[in-house]
């Protein structure tokens, strides 16, 4: 069989509707647009959520709970994936993109799930308490980096 001889299976493909092609088409004046009104006017689309004039879904729910702008999204790195590295390594965001552990948008936090038993570098955005004890008590140390700051807003005068 050549490419140039396959065709579809029979029935798979339908020719498209010609609509507004006379009146012995069933699909001749209107053209399956009704009779006026907006859907039979050419450029006629309905925004998402619009319901025909009639009070919206969102607009009839009432509003619930809070939105923290300012809340900080961890990525967590538990101290487990930490006892994969060899003694003396410095592990900080680079090492954990590589590694797979972490992506780089994001800051990065130590959690205490798992032990560790190397002396370990490790520098992140936040530390849990048990993953901090875990690390000093290995003999490593641990290194918290800065948050990047939201831009400064400009004073009142």
């Amino acid at each position: 069989m050549q490419l140039d001889s396959m065709k579809p299976p029979r029935g798979s493909r339908k020719p498209r509707k010609r609509v507004g092609r006379g009146p012995g088409s069933g699909t001749g004046k209107t053209a399956g647009r009704g009779h006026k009104g907006a859907g039979a006017r050419s450029g006629s689309k309905s925004t998402p959520g619009f319901e025909g004039g009639q009070m919206p879904m969102a607009r009839r729910l009432p509003k619930r709970g809070f939105h923290n702008i300012h809340r900080v999204e961890y990525q967590v790195v538990n101290l487990s994936a930490l006892a994969e590295f060899e003694a003396g390594a410095v592990v900080d965001l680079d090492t954990f993109t590589v590694t797979g552990l972490a992506k780089r948008r994001m800051p990065v936090k130590i959690l205490g799930n798992g032990a560790i038993s190397q002396a370990l570098t490790v520098r992140a955005h936040a530390f849990s308490k048990s993953a901090k004890a875990a690390i000093e008590a290995a003999g490593g140390t641990c290194d918290q980096l800065a948050l990047k700051a939201a831009p400064a807003q400009p004073e009142a005068e």
